[in-house]
């Protein structure tokens, strides 16, 4: 803790380098990842061999599907990956956010993937051709089955890591057109509606268009440094003004989120008696600790009137 003649700054945990908790959940989620990514394009080779030789351009439409699904798991794991490389002089808090980065790209992918898909339902409901349903029945299951595997494999994460949200939305939408593949031919199989593999391909683009915006959302709302979901910051800063007898008021409160799991926190605190600095440094960080997950904390203590604003900074700047 620093000190100057009109100011504290206590910061519980270093903003140059992530926790040993932090690192070993991004390790975990890089090594999902990776394995997603290889089954994915495994998955991607069978489809698009058994598109070519059963001429289905269904097998070869979800083929291309999951080529792009497979680079979006690749980013993916290359920004879990560069989320573990410690900070330097240039970026201080490290590369934690490269995962929130990369989660929005995908987002933004799924929307050009979303087009492409209507465009390719549109074109077969205006020419449909004749498909081998046998063999696209065998591909679309063995795709469903894998598809199942990788998301079950990506399930469990972190509700607000939207690096892992955003490739299991890539993943979501292989296993929803394989489900389509699925339905598609065992319709052309049993009943000849060739009509029903565009048909529910439409169905599946709207699903997607309906995540990719959720994740669109999300991510920008953490690049803005917006107030993590769920919290609400005039809630935290009237627990604030309550964690110790020795707090006389909180202001300049911002609460946001860095990464995925990384909350982070600064605030004026104003103080009744400033040689009770510590102890109410003690509460505050307790308080943001077991209440609201927030770890790392930034405490400035105004023993007299804040500098910040020449009026004083009371009701300046809540996060």
């Amino acid at each position: 803790m620093s000190a100057t003649p009109s100011c504290q700054h206590d910061h519980p945990h270093s903003a140059a380098t992530p926790d040993h908790e932090h690192a070993s959940h991004a390790g975990m989620r890089g090594r999902k990842l990776l394995l997603a990514f290889v089954l994915t394009t495994l998955t991607m080779l069978a489809e698009v061999a058994g598109g070519l030789w059963s001429g289905s351009l269904a097998l070869l439409t979800d083929g291309g599907h999951m080529m792009v699904d497979a680079l979006a798991l690749l980013m993916a794991f290359m920004g879990a990956r560069m989320a573990l490389r410690p900070a330097d002089a240039r970026r201080s808090y490290g590369y934690g956010r490269m995962e929130v980065l990369v989660g929005f790209v995908n987002a933004l992918s799924q929307f050009v993937l979303v087009a492409w898909v209507v465009w390719e339902a549109v074109q077969r409901l205006l020419h449909p051709a004749a498909i081998l349903s046998g063999l696209m029945l065998v591909v679309a299951i063995v795709g469903l089955l894998v598809n199942l595997l990788v998301l079950r494999s990506l399930h469990g994460h972190a509700h607000d890591d939207v690096n892992l949200a955003g490739a299991s939305l890539h993943v979501l939408g292989d296993l929803l057109g394989s489900v389509a593949a699925v339905l598609a031919a065992l319709a052309i199989r049993w009943f000849g509606w060739l009509w029903a593999d565009p048909l529910l391909s439409l169905l599946v683009a709207v699903l997607i268009l309906g995540s990719a915006w959720r994740l669109l959302r999300r991510s920008a709302h953490i690049l803005l440094e917006g107030v993590p979901d769920g919290m609400d910051s005039a809630e935290v800063e009237a627990a604030l003004r309550g964690a110790d007898a020795s707090i006389r008021g909180i202001h300049h409160l911002h609460v946001w989120q860095l990464a995925s799991g990384s909350r982070m926190a600064t605030l004026h605190a104003e103080l009744h008696d400033p040689a009770a600095a510590a102890q109410a440094l003690r509460a505050i960080h307790r308080l943001l600790g077991e209440r609201f997950g927030i770890q790392h904390v930034t405490v400035q203590i105004d023993p007299e009137a804040c500098l910040d604003q020449p009026q004083g900074c009371a009701g300046h700047g809540r996060g």
